[in-house]
């Protein structure tokens, strides 16, 4: 099968001189066929630089479903900041209700310097904490692979990095970020305190687990449960209960490692990693550090999901509200959430790899941006999406919130 052919459009280059490779103009090259497939599709483009990669995202859905017989209808809608400005609340009712009713919903980023003294329920990332938990979506998929094009990219040596394939599982509606009685108080000293609760039921931990033990059956075999159970009960009850969901996969091997232990052996021998599940938080901490693996956040996504309705796609990256509007950011994870969302959301196996085909071989022909670029690896650029003719741009993705 084909991937998605994309000609690319020249832009002011990072290396001394413009390479001779590049074509004078950008075309679309690609197959039509019938549509006979529609899905409903929720946009939510969010804060800071979340409207310029959803619209890339956007196109690239369009272009690969065109190719498949693929029709999508799109509704875009205010969520974080954005929502907070527009209507006073950062989830509108009538966000969540639109979400609900399609068949997936992919998000850009939340949160910016704008909103950060508001009060909490005002906060952009209250919204995404309702979303996740409105849409029941409770297992969050985090893939951290290191690209063969981009070894060179990661701050690791390339013998610790080289050939790292891994996925986090993160529970995603439980623990800490959810958890009662939380809030301010006094102590016996009268000195303020700020207090949240773990707290995890069984049935929670079991439904992340039968995802996790699926998800490594799907790949190498190997799961390992990151937990806290020298110190916690939320993490004993944890390490029961995947202990004993453990026996309905026989052909799964089991480890479990305390956080800070995983934390530390991310780094030391990442390729000891297959598939890890754990709570909320250290998930929350663990992925973002294995995307740090790859060289860049900017670069990977992430599929939330439930045991039913539409599924919620978006890149790990924050909102970057340094680079926002400057044409500077990189799309890339959000349009490897696109391939994601017609993958897990979607059952759209042919067109999620067409677009990471696409990636790959962008990639292999040496395009780079600013957080993936190597002095003397590939072609350095300041400007455009390279790989995509809608002129957006690859650039680095700095984390304002990331949830």
């Amino acid at each position: 099968m084909a991937s998605l052919q994309f000609n690319v459009r020249p832009f002011r280059a990072i290396v001394p001189s413009r390479p001779s490779c590049l074509p004078k103009c950008g075309r679309i090259q690609c197959s039509v066929t019938s549509t006979h497939k529609r899905y409903n599709i929720t946009l939510l483009p969010g804060d800071g630089i979340g409207p310029e990669v959803i619209s890339v995202a956007k196109d690239v859905l369009k272009l690969a479903g065109s190719q498949e017989g693929i029709e999508f209808r799109f509704q875009e809608m205010p969520v974080g900041g954005a929502a907070l400005d527009l209507t006073g609340v950062p989830l509108p009712e009538e966000t969540l209700s639109v979400a609900k009713q399609s068949d997936a919903v992919l998000l850009g980023a939340i949160g910016g310097y704008k909103w950060d003294n508001n009060e909490k329920h005002l906060k952009p990332e209250t919204g995404l904490l309702q979303l996740r938990a409105g849409l029941g979506v409770f297992a969050n998929l985090r893939p951290a692979t290191v690209l063969p094009q981009l070894v060179d990219s990661s701050t690791l040596k390339k013998e610790v990095a080289e050939g790292v394939d891994l996925m986090v599982v993160r529970e995603l509606t439980g623990g800490i970020y959810f958890g009662k009685p939380r809030g301010f108080g006094t102590n016996e000293k009268g000195e303020e305190i700020g207090f949240n609760t773990e707290v995890y039921a069984t049935y929670e931990i079991d439904r992340i687990a039968h995802v996790a033990f699926e998800t490594a059956r799907k790949r190498r075999g190997k799961l390992c449960s990151v937990d806290k159970a020298n110190v916690l009960e939320a993490s004993m009850l944890w390490r029961k209960r995947v202990t004993m969901v453990a026996s309905e996969y026989p052909d799964i091997e089991l480890s479990h490692m305390y956080v800070d232990n995983a934390a530390m052996q991310l780094i030391r021998d990442p390729k000891q990693f297959d598939t890890i599940v754990t709570n909320n938080i250290f998930g929350d901490i663990l992925s973002d550090e294995a995307s740090m693996l790859t060289g860049s956040i900017g670069m990977l996504p992430s599929a939330s999901l439930g045991e039913s309705g539409p599924g919620l796609f978006e890149p790990i990256h924050g909102s970057a509200p340094d680079i926002a509007g400057q044409n500077k950011a990189n799309p890339l994870a959000t349009v490897l959430s696109a391939a994601m969302l017609l993958r897990y959301g979607l059952g759209e196996e042919n067109a999620a790899k067409r677009i990471e085909n696409a990636v790959m071989e962008t990639l292999d022909k040496g395009f780079r941006t600013g957080d993936i670029f190597s002095s003397g690896k590939g072609l350095g650029f300041e400007g455009s999406l390279l790989f995509l003719p809608w002129g957006r741009s690859l650039r680095p993705n700095v984390s304002s919130t990331s949830l």
